[in-house]
């Protein structure tokens, strides 16, 4: 996925969940943040910050604040990202078959799952989730207490008894990453649950994305993840 007028600034602060001031050119200005959750170990003042201009000149942010860096290391934080970029890889990589019919934003039982996909006798739920949050070279989600989270992992293990395939899918939203742990520390039940439904037939693919300024797209490396328990 490609990002339009994309520049650079200087990250200054964040007041709220969608708000944040970036210098640009010399100017203090309003941003929108396209990621709502905490990103405090990224968005730190002073660091170079990557926004894509909106094409609505009369909206009140004309930037939206996309990437930033973390020290030499440029992390995507577009929550819209991980799923565009997964939808570009299941219609280029054969990962679910050669020719998938792809459904975005499905609905089974009371879940509603980012995308549902038929190839040939295969039927697939799978749920995105973006991962920004890295230490050491680790990734992990969650990077806050998720029940939404939990929800989509229940759901999916409802999918395989009912004769689905079910993934959970975790788009690493940077490049280098040596392996993938859920963050027990944020949300232990979380770890717990995401290890049992892997365990029940639930299928984890932890996916690496090539990361510039103007794109992000799934780059087909699959990262290796691990469990607490497996320490």
């Amino acid at each position: 996925m490609k990002y339009n007028n994309v520049v650079t600034g200087t990250f200054v602060s964040r007041p709220n969940r969608f708000i944040a001031y970036c210098d640009i050119d010399g100017v203090r200005t309003k941003v929108h943040v396209k990621n709502t959750g905490r990103c405090k170990e990224i968005l730190v003042p002073g660091v170079k910050a990557v926004l894509e201009a909106s094409d609505n000149p009369d909206r009140k942010t004309p930037y939206d604040l996309i990437a930033a860096y973390k020290g030499d290391l440029l992390v995507n934080i577009d929550s819209q990202a991980p799923n565009k970029a997964f939808h570009e890889y299941i219609l280029g990589s054969g990962v679910f078959g050669s020719s998938p019919q792809v459904y975005p934003e499905h609905t089974h039982g009371d879940s509603r799952f980012d995308f549902y996909v038929e190839s040939g006798d295969r039927r697939i739920y799978a749920e995105v989730k973006g991962v920004t949050l890295e230490n050491g070279g680790v990734c992990m989600f969650p990077d806050a207490p998720t029940e939404r989270g939990l929800k989509h992992v229940r759901g999916l293990m409802r999918c395989v008894e009912e004769g689905f395939e079910a993934y959970i899918v975790l788009i690493v939203q940077m490049k280098g990453m040596k392996e993938f742990l859920p963050n027990y520390g944020t949300h232990e039940e979380f770890g717990r649950e995401m290890e049992r439904a892997e365990k029940s037939g639930v299928k984890v693919l932890v996916l690496e994305c090539d990361v510039t300024e103007d794109s992000m797209v799934v780059d087909g490396r699959t990262i290796p993840h691990r469990y607490i328990s497996e320490r």
